[in-house]
């Protein structure tokens, strides 16, 4: 038996076996996206595929940082951080290739952590899709730079005048990609065995920046697929003493890092329902009602796709982002981007996502958002025409400029509540809150540069 053909708690009881292993790699991930994990014995592994297992819920009451929330209920010093319940995800099977046999699974907070567990708030929107006869499929692309770097150096130099493993602006440059081919052989052959499809890597347009876009697939396993991407492109760069970043936002000088995100609806038999050739763009009225859905909760759910300060640094004219919750039909300078073509193809790239967001909650804040504007039997805008940063939208599509705003918006949004529940709003809009108050205890470069001497 092969990792990837893993599904039920026997199969993967019977490989752990076959393989001889005495130890097993858990993982889950916490709300900015990171993998957390343990290697677990065999013994302990076969019990908690039965009955779950225990994993310190600090790792809900953390940031990236490992610093303690002071905002949340659900976890913190009033309940002692106790051992939430987490369930083993069976065909989540894979095999790392610099570890083998050894095998990795990944597990998903169970009830009652799983209001608040991205996977759960994922699979909570998926089966709203399901109940309304939809199934979903989404492919996310992420931008990301490599640095010719280390863990080290990198906090030697603090973060500045760090050196990209090429220079310059060369976008879809072969020289770039056959000069560094063993580090793309490495990334294209770890991520075809971990079943991370990669259907297109190339170089982009900045020092040392790369595009990846993952093959399409139904939106749970997608998410799935996008998240362990991030973090084992960062482990196969670091391996050749390299670093690889998924910031929004690196450096003034540089375009942003995207994490775009595509997604399509199909009828129960798996037929795709978002094309119709006698529509605008070759949009059905789902499609219609599902963009517009998209359009009108992206001012409140924006702290689900922009998770971090330093999200909001891309999001600023002329720089590839979008600056408000516009869409258009192949439209590059939109929030949304409606990608006309044939009944298979026919799908909606949600561009207002960047590489730093979290899979699990970008992709409930699209797919979420979308469904409602079924629900709602919603109509967008006008498509934009041109240049959107050069258009004044209407103000109710204004974007929150700041991660506090779209804290705050995310918090009051009954759409969102009805959508992913109040135990994951009130949460995770803690949790950006929180974010966004350490980031003011930062004395920047910038503020040094303008107020030490003058003001």
């Amino acid at each position: 038996m092969q990792p990837r053909d893993v599904r039920t708690v026997a199969d993967a009881r019977a490989i752990v076996e076959a393989r001889g292993l005495t130890h097993v790699k858990v993982g889950v991930f916490d709300a900015d996206g990171i993998l957390r994990g343990k290697y677990m014995s065999r013994a302990k592994f076969f019990s908690a595929l039965e009955g779950g297992f225990g994993f310190c819920d600090v790792v809900l009451g953390w940031d990236s940082n490992d610093q303690l929330y002071d905002n949340v209920t659900y976890t913190g010093w009033h309940t002692a951080y106790p051992d939430a319940p987490v369930r083993v995800v069976p065909e989540s099977c894979r095999e790392i290739p610099f570890e083998a046999p050894g095998l990795f699974f990944l597990a998903e907070f169970a009830p009652p952590a799983d209001t608040i567990c991205p996977r759960g708030t994922l699979r909570r929107v998926l089966d709203r899709a399901k109940s309304m006869g939809f199934g979903v499929k989404a492919a996310v692309e992420y931008e990301f730079f490599v640095f010719d770097e280390t863990p080290d150096s990198v906090r030697e130099k603090g973060f500045r005048n760090l050196k990209p493993i090429t220079p310059g602006y060369f976008g879809y440059s072969v020289l770039r990609n056959s000069v560094w081919s063993d580090f793309y052989r490495d990334l294209l052959e770890t991520c075809e065995r971990m079943d991370l499809p990669i259907e297109g890597l190339h170089t982009e347009t900045g020092p040392g920046v790369l595009e990846a876009a993952l093959t399409v697939d139904d939106a749970l396993a997608a998410a799935d697929k996008a998240a362990l991407f991030k973090t084992f492109a960062k482990v196969v760069a670091q391996r050749r003493n390299l670093m690889a970043t998924f910031m929004a936002k690196w450096s003034p000088d540089w375009p942003g890092q995207s994490g775009h995100i595509h997604v399509s609806l199909t009828d129960p038999d798996g037929k795709p329902v978002f094309h119709d050739a006698a529509g605008e763009g070759g949009m059905s009225k789902a499609m219609r009602h599902f963009v517009a859905g998209q359009q009108a909760l992206l001012p409140e759910v924006l702290g689900m796709v922009a998770p971090t300060v330093n999200s909001y640094t891309r999001l600023i004219p002329g720089f590839w982002a979008p600056t408000s919750a516009t869409w258009g039909i192949e439209n590059r300078t939109t929030a949304l981007r409606v990608i006309p073509g044939s009944e298979k193809s026919q799908r909606v790239e949600y561009r207002i996502a960047a590489a730093d967001g979290n899979p699990y909650l970008a992709l409930a804040a699209a797919i979420g958002s979308g469904l409602w504007g079924i629900e709602q039997a919603l109509e967008p805008t006008p498509a934009v025409k041109g240049n959107a940063y050069e258009q004044k939208a209407p103000r109710r599509l204004a974007l929150p400029a700041t991660l506090g705003e779209a804290a705050r918006n995310l918090k009051a949004s009954k759409a969102a509540r009805a959508l992913y529940g109040d135990a994951f709003v009130d949460h995770f809009a803690a949790t950006r809150d929180w974010e966004e108050r350490e980031s003011r205890r930062a004395i920047t470069d910038w503020q040094l540069a303008r107020y030490f001497e003058i003001i």
